[in-house]
């Protein structure tokens, strides 16, 4: 499968199936980063179509100047807080949403049992959201640092420290909760 751009331009085109092809490809992934914005499954869920809803209403522009998934993620950030000020509350991500998050991060291949995976979910679930889009967005989902800083709105420098202040965070809940968390993020 290509990237998603060129399902997208066949769309566009006037090929359904271009759609289609997309939502099959990425609503699961974005269902799961939406979830860390909005808080909740549900709520990711009526977000995540939103978004398709807005790729096939308002047909924006892809300009080619990051990933079609970048691209399509940022849509999906900004409807997620259009939803939010309207929502007018944020409510914490629980724990046993993410628990079936995918296994791609580096995070995941480091702990090697269900426990400390677990012990992994909550620690997350107790960052402050802004450390829980950054840590989803580079560790489970696998995009660069400008990559999320092109979703995040941010620049690479402030993405970098932010990251930075998320490994902090999650290594010090991690060594708190554990009494000693040795594993180096």
């Amino acid at each position: 499968m290509d990237n998603g751009a060129s399902s997208y331009h066949r769309f566009l085109s006037g090929d359904k199936n271009g759609l289609e092809v997309i939502i099959r490809f990425y609503s699961d992934s974005l269902t799961l980063y939406i979830c860390t914005l909005v808080g909740n499954m549900d709520d990711a869920r009526e977000v995540m179509t939103e978004t398709f809803v807005e790729l096939y209403v308002k047909q924006p522009k892809y300009s080619r100047k990051s990933t079609f998934k970048t691209w399509l993620y940022s849509i999906a950030r900004h409807i997620a807080y259009d939803f939010l000020k309207h929502k007018n509350k944020y409510t914490a991500l629980s724990v046993d949403e993410l628990k079936d998050l995918p296994s791609k991060s580096d995070l995941e291949k480091e702990l090697d049992n269900k426990d400390e995976k677990e012990q992994l979910y909550q620690a997350i679930d107790k960052l402050k959201p802004e450390y829980r889009q950054v840590i989803y967005l580079i560790y489970i989902e696998g995009f660069s640092n400008t990559e999320t800083a092109d979703i995040m709105k941010k620049s690479k420098k402030q993405t970098g420290e932010l990251l930075y202040r998320a490994k902090k965070a999650l290594k010090k809940i991690l060594e708190k909760e554990d009494g000693g968390y040795e594993r180096s993020l």
